[in-house]
């Protein structure tokens, strides 16, 4: 009796030193290696989030979804379904006009807590022609409406890719053909829906006349729809992109029961694509597009971080302790 008394007193005496818990030498060491796929500057412990970030790695070569890379590393180049050639093709102008949706901490979301909500970008008569544009509607949640709900690598650097952090982040139209002289104009953003009142516009990051720089913050260096609205291409400078930067603002509110959506709303601009618009000409324009985008549904790439699992105390004392991280997102 003695004897197992003091063996129940030594395993309890061993659980404490690794932190209280009894956990397996496996498992006390995988705890050390968990790492949250989500790229932001601040953590969602920090600040309440109503909605969790959603994180996609972007597609790398070999998948149907990677296009191309420069050689000279300039740029990366993902398909896009809403990406549009335009025929007659004038020229070697080409762009893009993005919308990216952040949470209050400042990570990458799809607008599952805003259903029934649009955000419209007014363009001009140089997109008439693009089946996507005139104007450009986004609506929310992306992942209802859409086969590819984020398309691009805008923000964020990493070792190893020209652009972006290695996680896709906004939702893009694009364009191909334009004259190399062309003035590209767009509208200053509007919000529309159930949740218009919980969704801040933050400003547009727009750079124009070359490859997209991802080297910024999508919240610092947003500037007022004022400042920017379009841009004028010139010979050797025939490329621009412009991000419009949103963010949620409902103070952290828990996320509601609020994914359900009309049956009649399931559809989105790509649901019935065709590879046709997509098909790359022969001159190469593509090389000044960070994101130039085919249409097709990719799933979700989702890697779960390693973490604690179920541990099992003496005695019939049981102690479950799960520790995770779901999904994170490009331009």
């Amino acid at each position: 009796m003695l004897t197992t008394l003091v063996a129940i007193i030594g395993v309890i005496t061993v659980g404490v030193l690794v932190g209280g818990l009894f956990v397996g030498e496996a498992d006390a060491a995988s705890s050390t290696e968990t790492t949250s796929p989500v790229q932001s500057s601040t953590t969602t412990d920090e600040v309440g989030v109503s909605e969790e970030p959603y994180s996609e790695p972007v597609p790398e070569e070999g998948d149907p979804f990677f296009e191309a890379e420069a050689s000279d590393g300039r740029w990366i180049s993902y398909i896009n379904p809403r990406d549009d050639y335009r025929s007659p093709y004038l020229g070697d102008g080409s762009g893009k006009i993005c919308t990216a949706l952040l949470n209050e901490a400042g990570d990458p979301v799809v607008g599952e807590s805003i259903p029934n909500t649009t955000v419209t970008v007014d363009t001009g008569d140089e997109l008439e022609w693009h089946d996507d544009a005139d104007p450009f509607v986004v609506e929310y949640p992306l992942t209802t409406h859409y086969d590819r709900p984020l398309d691009a690598d805008q923000f964020g650097t990493t070792a190893g890719l020209p652009q972006g952090d290695g996680y896709l982040d906004s939702h893009c139209l694009e364009w191909h053909g334009l004259p190399e002289d062309e003035t590209v104009r767009y509208g200053e953003p509007t919000i529309d829906g159930d949740h218009a009142d919980d969704v801040e516009l933050v400003g547009v990051v727009e750079q124009p006349n070359d490859t997209w720089d991802s080297d910024v913050d999508p919240i610092g260096d947003a500037q007022p729809y004022e400042e920017t609205g379009g841009w004028t291409y010139y010979t050797d400078g025939s490329h621009g992109q412009a991000v419009v930067v949103l963010q949620l603002d409902r103070d952290g509110a828990a996320l509601e029961d609020t994914t359900s959506v009309d049956d009649d709303s399931t559809s989105g601009d790509d649901s019935t694509g065709d590879d046709s618009d997509t098909a790359t000409p022969d001159d190469g324009t593509d090389e000044q597009s960070n994101s130039s985008e085919p249409d097709a549904a990719a799933d979700t790439d989702e890697e779960p971080i390693p973490g604690f699992g179920s541990l099992v105390a003496l005695a019939a004392v049981a102690a479950v302790v799960v520790f995770g991280w779901r999904r994170e997102v490009t331009p």
